[in-house]
């Protein structure tokens, strides 16, 4: 397991509460060893300031950490203070993505309106001092014009200095294998590691998904359906389908998870612990 990568997702917290809630789920989490956490931020690039001090409170702990780098609403000023600022924490890893646009733009704003231009300054300003991770999405983008046109967006990202991708979440693992072989064939050589969402909240599943347009099979939707309010099964229900899901494309050569946790602990540490991770 040695060369695979591993990886864990936070938001940042909007609240003193929620901030050391974190930092017990932070510490719940670091026993696990991953390769290293990745901070979010909100619609407009909203967080950054939390993304920031989110990012740089873990690496103070000793981790590596990645933060979020939008590039809506964002002047080549704005991030060229924020890339020194990294540079000089010490920061070696970057998720670089255009971000959601804020509730009412009809338009990207700022400077850059593509994730490949913010990668493209990324590497003229720094050279390769990042390693930068990308977005992709292996049941194609909600916003894309098709599904060709969302892979070859993806391309330009990558050939424009990215180093290796982590895919939206998904359920099936057929959709990643074939996203992998198109983007294989299209000449995109990075590591494209598979986001892996834990089953834990059936309606806030949905909305999620609804949202970044993830599919969600008919008989894992009808199957938490029918549990109702009963939170355990539902939970145990989901440890099974996601270890299930975890277990296949590591079987079909993925080079890593990244785990999207949403501040949680439980259920990536048992999804961890079952496929042996840390071994």
């Amino acid at each position: 397991m040695s060369q695979k990568i591993f990886s864990i997702e936070f938001f940042p917290p909007k609240t003193p509460e929620g901030a050391q809630k974190l930092r017990v789920t932070r510490a719940a989490l670091a026993r696990l060893q991953p390769k290293y956490f990745s901070v979010t931020f909100g619609a407009g690039g909203s967080t950054q300031s939390g993304t920031r001090d989110t990012v740089f409170e873990i690496r103070r702990e000793g981790h590596d950490a990645a933060p979020h780098l939008s590039c809506i609403g964002r002047t080549r000023d704005d991030l060229q203070a924020l890339l020194a600022e990294y540079k000089e924490q010490g920061i070696k890893r970057l998720v670089a993505l255009r971000g959601d646009l804020p509730s009412g733009y009809g338009m990207a704003s700022g400077e850059f309106h593509h994730a490949n231009e913010l990668i493209e300054f990324i590497r003229a300003e720094t050279g390769d001092w990042f390693h930068i991770e990308v977005a992709a999405y292996p049941e194609v983008h909600p916003q894309a014009k098709s599904p060709q046109d969302d892979l070859q967006h993806f391309a330009r990202k990558v050939q424009a200095g990215a180093d290796a991708a982590i895919t939206q979440y998904f359920y099936n693992a057929d959709a990643y294998f074939r996203f992998v072989e198109d983007a294989r064939r299209v000449g995109v050589e990075v590591p494209i590691v598979a986001g892996i969402m834990p089953i834990t909240n059936y309606s806030q599943l949905m909305r999620f998904s609804d949202m970044c347009g993830a599919e969600i099979p008919r008989w894992i939707r009808l199957k938490l359906a029918s549990f109702g309010d009963d939170g355990e099964a539902i939970r145990e229900f989901g440890l099974d389908v996601v270890t299930r899901l975890c277990e296949r494309l590591l079987a079909g050569g993925a080079p890593g998870f990244h785990f999207y946790t949403l501040n949680q602990a439980a259920a990536t540490t048992a999804i961890w612990q079952r496929l042996n991770l840390s071994a």
